[in-house]
């Protein structure tokens, strides 16, 4: 296997990087990037030249974009058992959670984030429709349900639990029971326990990465 080699800072979109790094029993290098510096570096933007965190090198291979790291390494170590089989029908609805994640849930929750109202009649072309629209969607998703695909954890349940975790940090998302138990239910691994040990910070005053 190539060397893993991981960019990120501990107040980023990479904590979720480095549970599931834990969660596949990776061994990886780490670099702690600099939000006044070295993200903007030419050393590093010759590697991402969006500048972002986090970025998974694998050997001469350059990933990026959170959602696209876990999905290759939920591939990379499928004895971990973290994706659906291929062809079956749990992959379909993993790779539905993944995109809406990074794409309509993303943009909605940024809506909020950033105090930033589309008008109403935005919300046919907008992919999220609007931020109500993709709490519903979310609660739907969670509900009566032990994990996002059924009875078996996978990435998308750690994507989605760091994901409204975020939320909830940020002040955004509405108090609801379901999402609450959802977070604390996915969060009792202990990956995600050792994963928060490595480098401990106080709870972001804004989105980064």
């Amino acid at each position: 296997m190539a060397q893993l080699t991981f960019y990120t800072n501990p107040q980023s979109r990479g904590r979720s990087v480095r549970w599931m790094l834990e969660e596949c029993g990776a061994s990886f290098d780490t670099v702690i990037m600099d939000y006044d510096g070295s993200l903007q570096s030419p050393e590093y933007l010759a590697i991402n030249p969006m500048g972002k965190i986090p970025t998974l090198r694998y050997g001469d291979t350059v990933i990026t974009e959170a959602a696209a790291i876990i999905l290759f390494l939920a591939d990379l170590f499928p004895e971990k058992q973290l994706a659906p089989a291929v062809g079956s029908a749990e992959r379909g609805s993993y790779y539905r959670w993944f995109c809406f994640m990074a794409g309509p849930m993303e943009a909605a929750v940024m809506e909020k984030v950033w105090k930033f109202s589309p008008p109403a009649e935005a919300s046919r072309s907008l992919g999220y429709g609007d931020f109500e629209r993709v709490v519903r969607t979310v609660e739907q998703a969670l509900s009566g349900t032990e994990y996002l695909l059924g009875q078996q954890f996978s990435a998308a349940d750690l994507y989605m639990s760091a994901f409204l975790e975020f939320c909830y940090r940020m002040n955004v998302w509405p108090e609801s029971r379901v999402c609450r138990d959802y977070i604390q239910r996915i969060q009792q691994r202990p990956a995600y326990t050792r994963a928060n040990a490595w480098p401990t910070c106080p709870p972001p005053n804004k989105a980064t990465g």
